[in-house]
């Protein structure tokens, strides 16, 4: 299996929010959030500092990730999804290790994630590569989360 790992191109945003929407849809609903960032990702994310990513199997964009800018050197690891029909091929870890090996190369001090313990898997993953439960605010960005981690970079 060949998994690429490519950089936002506003041609790829509709698949962005497509493959957001369907994982939410499917485990939880679209909140207000989500809709902002989905909207118009480029303007809400990348031009704001942040990045968007994307995984590209059998000329398909089957996977996606973004980092919003918190600071200067840390980041929300968000808005991770794959398409149910690639699910299976290693595609989430193939976009794990690439938000890791990003982060490391940028120097950034730690990636933060907020999710929700109904998403065994998810968390599984998260874990595996190293972030760690710590204390969630009581203002969330997200109505669903009752989890926040960290990944200390540096």
């Amino acid at each position: 299996m060949s998994v690429e790992i490519i950089s936002f191109e506003p041609k790829y945003a509709p698949a962005f929010k497509a493959l957001n929407i369907a994982w939410l849809e499917k485990y939880f609903y679209v909140e207000s959030h989500d809709a902002d960032l989905l909207e118009n990702c480029e303007q809400t994310i990348v031009n704001k500092g942040g990045f968007i990513f994307f995984a590209k199997y059998q000329d398909n964009i089957v996977g996606c990730f973004s980092f919003i800018k918190v600071d200067e050197k840390i980041y929300e690891l968000g808005k991770m999804a794959v398409d149910p029909k690639y699910q299976g091929l290693k595609i989430g870890q193939a976009l794990m290790n690439h938000a890791v090996a990003f982060a490391r190369t940028n120097n950034w001090n730690k990636i933060l994630l907020y999710s929700n313990t109904k998403l065994e898997n998810a968390i599984y993953i998260y874990t595996k590569y190293g972030f760690q439960e710590i204390d969630l605010e009581s203002d969330t960005p997200y109505e669903r989360s009752n989890i926040k981690m960290e990944l200390l970079i540096n």
